[in-house]
């Protein structure tokens, strides 16, 4: 490497899953010890395509990616692979530290203590909840001693002690870090750089300064660019008409005409591409099903977990349509079960009417069948509405959540989380509910969108229940109710 503090360089990069998706296009940029990181973009960019190719998962089309040899990598994904959701949490560390078994526990104990953690070194992963298999990701990483962090959304699913707890450790490591977020206050926080991929231009730029120093600089570029290519259409405009002046009077005025035509040609050449912002979805309201009854859901008890053990409390709450109620908890407390058997009408001390269409948005994505195309699941949840609009309407849905003729006929699977994300709310729209579940709606989600999917929810007439630790997206939200599972 040309600089003995470059970590890391991409030069001309090139990466294409298919001639028809490209991700990369020729990027350069470098990576200096010791720097702290933002790699920001639209979903679906290839932000953690880019990750697989740092690590060497996979191989880039063309270029080159030089990576200081001696410097140990790690990186905590956005979720738990679902093979290893079977362990229990020692044996998932023994995966990343080969010591010998009392070695991983001290060490264990002391990544768990750093994020926050306490847990027992035979409870299996599945049973741990989102953010708890969230904090577990990031201990997995910091256990191998790492020379470069790599975190992929790592606040999705932290409660607000989690986020606090991990921003103060990142703004104390004393190593490297590139860590991808939609979480711009989190990001602010610790990061002196932002990776900024361009899903237009397939580019990386490189910026100084924090998220909002860039906002900044890209709107001052954006007005720059407008302003000059203004100027060059009024000279276009006027050179036009006095063209087409001069070209009416004969003789000489036809030459005058021509060098007026060419002042025309050289304005045009002039004129530059102005930079393209991430588009964002379109504003949509969520359809509410019809002729359902007024007292939509009653709660006289639910279960929570204190120190691993389960705990029955009992309760009185009846949630009407056009109600809105918010869970609070901290992690590992119980939430995502407990609106997961609301959902599925299984909760003992649950009472919901037998002909409510239930919307549930699982911040796993899992109600959606990952071999199924993005058009298959759409037209499930239409066809389940009993109001079959047809093709048309489906396809204009969609294209509100910026899921075009291309990525309609994409598997679930292959789809990056926030994409799956935009296809789960277009979902709840094709859907009708009468009752609407979130669990975490943010996660993964691009924060230009955030105050749109606010509005929608905010409008639902239905009934709804949320969960999500995000307080800004929360106070957009008419709360009527709040259960705080804690006390």
């Amino acid at each position: 490497m040309k600089d003995q503090n470059t970590i890391i360089r991409f030069e001309k990069v090139s990466f294409a899953f298919s001639h028809n998706k490209p991700i990369l296009n020729e990027v350069s940029f470098s990576v200096r010890k010791n720097m702290k990181v933002a790699l920001m973009g639209q979903n679906g960019a290839g932000k953690s395509t880019l990750f697989k190719l740092l690590t060497g998962e996979i191989k880039p089309n063309s270029g080159e990616i030089s990576v200081d040899k001696k410097m140990t990598i790690a990186t905590a994904f956005q979720v738990i692979s679902p093979l290893d959701l079977s362990l229990t949490i020692l044996e998932y560390f023994q995966k990343f530290c080969p010591l010998e078994i009392h070695e991983v526990k001290k060490k264990m104990a002391g990544v768990l203590n750093a994020i926050g953690m306490i847990a027992p070194d035979d409870k299996i992963l599945n049973d741990f909840s989102g953010g708890q298999q969230a904090r577990i990701l990031l201990a997995a990483a910091l256990i191998q001693n790492p020379d470069l962090l790599l975190l992929d959304e790592p606040t999705n699913n932290l409660d607000y002690n989690g986020i606090a707890h991990l921003t103060e450790f990142l703004a104390n490591y004393q190593k490297s870090v590139v860590v991808i977020s939609h979480d711009a206050e989190f990001l602010n926080s610790f990061t002196k750089g932002v990776l900024y991929l361009d899903s237009y231009t397939q580019k990386i730029e490189q910026y100084a300064g924090d998220y909002y120093d860039v906002v900044d600089e890209i709107s001052a570029r954006i007005e720059k660019e407008n302003r000059l290519n203004a100027q060059k259409a009024k000279g276009i405009q006027e050179n036009k008409e006095k063209a087409n002046f001069f070209a009416h009077k004969g003789g000489k005025m036809r030459k005058v005409a021509k060098k007026m035509r060419e002042k025309i040609e050289l304005y045009e050449s002039e004129k530059v591409d102005v930079r393209k912002e991430d588009k964002t979805i379109r504003p949509f309201k969520i359809p509410v099903q019809k002729d359902y009854p007024n007292d939509v859901l009653k709660i006289t008890s639910f279960e929570i977990l204190q120190n691993h053990k389960r705990i029955t409390k009992t309760t009185d709450i009846i949630l009407m349509k056009g109600r809105h109620l918010q869970i609070i908890g901290p992690n590992g407390i119980g939430k995502s079960t407990l609106i997961e058997s609301m959902a599925n009408g299984n909760q003992p001390g649950l009472k919901i009417p037998d002909n409510l269409r239930v919307g549930y948005y699982r911040q796993d994505f899992s109600t959606l069948n990952f071999d199924n195309t993005v058009h298959q699941e759409l037209t499930k949840a239409l066809l389940k509405s009993g109001d079959d609009k047809g093709e048309e309407y489906l396809r204009s849905v969609a294209s509100g959540f910026l899921i075009n003729s291309e990525l309609i006929k994409s598997t679930i699977g292959s789809l990056s989380e926030g994409q799956k994300g935009l296809v789960s709310f277009a979902r709840l729209v094709l859907l009708r509910p009468g009752l609407l579940i979130l669990d975490e709606p943010t996660n993964h989600i691009n924060f230009r969108h955030l105050p749109i999917i606010a509005k929608a929810l905010n409008d639902f007439e239905g009934a709804m229940i949320l969960v999500s630790h995000v307080d800004e997206f929360v106070w957009q939200i008419q709360i009527d109710d709040v259960l705080d599972l804690e006390n």
